[in-house]
């Protein structure tokens, strides 16, 4: 799980130009979009868990896109145009409150997908944006909620993936109010190496701040620990996790368990 290899570049990886695999046939008259094929689609694991003729049935309808950090995938209030599904890049969920505070309530990865609506004119409840940059597929979410009410793999698929997010965001609030800023350091680092194919993570300390919530001296503090303990080492705009393992202990349940629900799900769909 979360196996797959990271680029930053402007251009297009390898895996997705001059592909080897086979095109997906086109469904309904509709001809895959140039650069689309099963290898690229497949290094999301919620469409590469979809049965090879449901997948094909999806790929006239994705669309390659690059996802730079900091890029908006929607916002609050607005009508989402889009799902997307990430393949190397990392998106944080966010919600922003009057006052123009942000806080971070979940993360997706290759193993999600973001901007999922259940009916038309639906409106974002949170904002969207692009924390680990790289690519990712996009769909419209009218074809996407098409396709759900025709039920099968990708239904299911899709549901099972709600249930995670509405873990992992469950989770976030119990870390919220009962965990140490050390905990809450160590999970937030944690949830992005899951999704990371190194273990070098590019970000600062402030930007952890604002998305957890907290002051910057307090992470700053938090990770002068961890760092001392041996377990990351920070640089200008990067950390760098050392001893998982350690971290993990350090990080308490409100982590193994958003992960506990993810393998349930996922051993569910087999």
């Amino acid at each position: 799980m979360f196996k797959t290899t990271h680029t930053e570049s402007t251009s297009l990886p390898p895996s997705m130009i001059n592909l080897s695999t086979t095109v997906a046939k086109a469904p309904r008259g509709k001809a895959a979009p140039q650069g689309i094929s099963m290898t690229g689609v497949q290094q999301n694991e919620l469409l590469r868990a979809l049965p090879l003729d449901e997948l094909e049935r999806l790929l006239p309808e994705l669309e390659l896109v690059a996802m730079p950090v900091g890029k908006h995938l929607y916002d609050f209030g607005e009508k989402i145009e889009y799902s997307y599904f990430p393949t190397t890049s990392i998106v944080s969920l966010q919600y922003v409150n009057e006052d123009g505070v942000t806080t971070e309530i979940a993360v997706v990865g290759r193993e999600g997908v973001a901007g999922v609506t259940m009916y038309k004119g639906e409106r974002a409840s949170n904002t969207a944006v692009v924390q680990a940059a790289g690519y990712g597929y996009r769909m419209r979410t009218d074809a996407l909620r098409a396709l759900f009410a025709e039920g099968g793999m990708l239904a299911q698929q899709l549901m099972r993936y709600t249930s995670c997010l509405f873990a992992q965001l469950a989770q976030n609030v119990v870390s919220s109010r009962h965990s140490s800023i050390e905990q809450k350091l160590c999970r937030w680092l944690l949830e992005r190496l899951d999704r990371s194919p190194s273990n070098e993570l590019k970000v600062t300390q402030e930007s952890i701040a604002n998305l957890l919530g907290v002051r910057r001296e307090s992470i700053t503090a938090a990770a002068g620990k961890l760092a001392a303990e041996g377990m990351i080492q920070c640089r200008r705009g990067m950390v760098v996790v050392l001893d998982r393992e350690s971290l993990e202990r350090c990080a308490g349940a409100c982590y193994f368990a958003a992960r506990a629900t993810a393998a349930q799900a996922m051993n569910a769909s087999h």
